[in-house]
């Protein structure tokens, strides 16, 4: 699982799901996505699928497949910490920094060496990190990475047994 992928996976469902629906219909229905996206558990997110389901699937239906055949992997998002979930469901940090690089590498295009290009792609990831928020929930981190389990952003305990001898 890949927080990062997660996030671009909403950020692109959202885009694909809505080009199936026409212009007029679409303020509606990126609020009832927001529904899903930004519910406070994976119970409640399920549920606003299933709304959003019934409510549009039978005019739109190519727009309801377009979302619902990738249900697990959009909501896997509830099995991290809840503290990430801000930066799961969003790609602009990752989009302004890669927007700043391919702006500068377009207009010196032709004109760099393949070393001087890294140093400069180097150097605007390292001015632009300056302004980076910080990762909220950053202790969580080693969890993650140990495969610590979450449900709906919050550790699951595992009860350690106890044998009897």
């Amino acid at each position: 699982k890949s927080n990062g992928t997660n996030c671009v996976r909403m950020v692109h469902k959202t885009g694909n799901t809505l080009n199936k629906i026409p212009k007029s219909v679409q303020p509606a229905v990126k609020q009832d996505l927001r529904e899903i996206w930004m519910a406070p558990d994976r119970k409640a997110a399920e549920r606003a699928l299933d709304v959003f389901e019934k409510k549009y699937g039978a005019k739109y239906s190519g727009a309801v497949e377009c979302l619902t055949k990738d249900r697990d992997a959009l909501l896997a998002f509830y099995d991290f910490p809840a503290e990430h979930w801000d930066h799961v469901r969003t790609t602009n940090p990752i989009e302004s920094v890669f927007a700043t690089v391919r702006h500068r590498t377009v207009r010196t295009k032709g004109a760099l060496s393949q070393d001087t290009a890294k140093l400069m792609v180097f150097k605007l990831i390292s001015a632009a990190s300056r302004t980076w928020r910080r990762l909220q929930g950053e202790n969580q981190l080693p969890k993650v990475i140990r495969g610590v389990k979450f449900r709906d952003g919050i550790e699951v305990s595992v009860p350690t047994s106890h044998s009897a001898a």
